[in-house]
């Protein structure tokens, strides 16, 4: 190990302790950003060596997770204004995104899958919906992998899904609005029945939420990283985890 080396492992292991007996986030949403600008800046005229990279990288940030008691990571993996890049593109992108998938299930992580499925190929989405089948008992971290997920479209099906149930029970239109509350879209999102993220990080400098868990992050959190997401490090995850032991979380009191 050379000097930067040990510098470096030295502020990771600061980084770690001073986190101790801190406030650590339940869930954690991540919008893996700059996949495709990371490879250019490297010198790759492929963009999807970068969405390779940043597929490992998924792995590394669970484990980093792991250890410091994360109980839900949220991944945005793919919007539905994704669908709309290259076709040349999508078709290397969404067998790295399969492959990434399948990688969860061996490793034993409680896969769920949300989003748009029935905009994806269908492939994609058998691999989705399979994940969450296969893993669906299985203990620990929660991963939700969104995918053809847009925050937009998620309420918009939160709320068609409200209706249809309640027209299943023949409530008439104007008792569901008389009676719709907060609550009762809530039991409609994708993440229903799992706390609301604490904290998301957004990498690659961009400083926006571009749709990502709108109803979810009223309360969130936010932590916005330079890094491109394959070149994200667990020093950068420890400063997001130090920066938000470090705020007063008033719920918009």
């Amino acid at each position: 190990m050379g000097y930067r080396g040990l510098a470096y492992w030295l502020y990771e292991r600061r980084l770690e302790a001073s986190l101790a007996h801190k406030a650590i986030p339940r869930h954690v949403g991540v919008m893996c950003d700059g996949n495709r600008r990371w490879a250019r800046s490297a010198g790759h005229a492929d963009v999807s060596t970068g969405h390779r990279k940043g597929a490992d990288k998924i792995f590394e940030l669970l484990q980093w997770c792991r250890e410091v008691g994360v109980e839900v990571v949220t991944l945005w993996l793919l919007s539905t204004d994704n669908l709309t890049r290259t076709k040349g593109e999508l078709e290397k992108l969404l067998p790295i995104i399969e492959d990434t998938v399948a990688g969860l299930v061996t490793d034993g992580w409680h896969v769920k899958p949300m989003g748009s499925l029935d905009l994806l190929p269908d492939q994609t989405a058998r691999v989705l919906k399979d994940a969450a089948e296969a893993t669906r008992d299985n203990p620990g971290l929660i991963v939700n992998v969104a995918v053809g997920y847009g925050g937009r479209q998620e309420i918009a099906h939160a709320v068609r899904s409200l209706l249809l149930e309640q027209a299943d029970k023949g409530v008439s239109m104007k008792e569901v609005a008389e009676s719709i509350d907060v609550e009762h879209i809530a039991e409609h999102l994708y993440t229903a029945g799992q706390p609301d993220p604490d904290l998301v990080i957004r990498t690659s400098g961009e400083q926006r939420l571009g749709g990502f868990l709108l109803w979810q992050s009223t309360h969130s959190e936010f932590y916005f990283c330079d890094a491109y997401w394959p070149a994200f490090r667990k020093v950068d995850f420890l400063r997001a985890l130090r920066s938000y032991s470090e705020r007063n979380r008033r719920f918009g009191a």
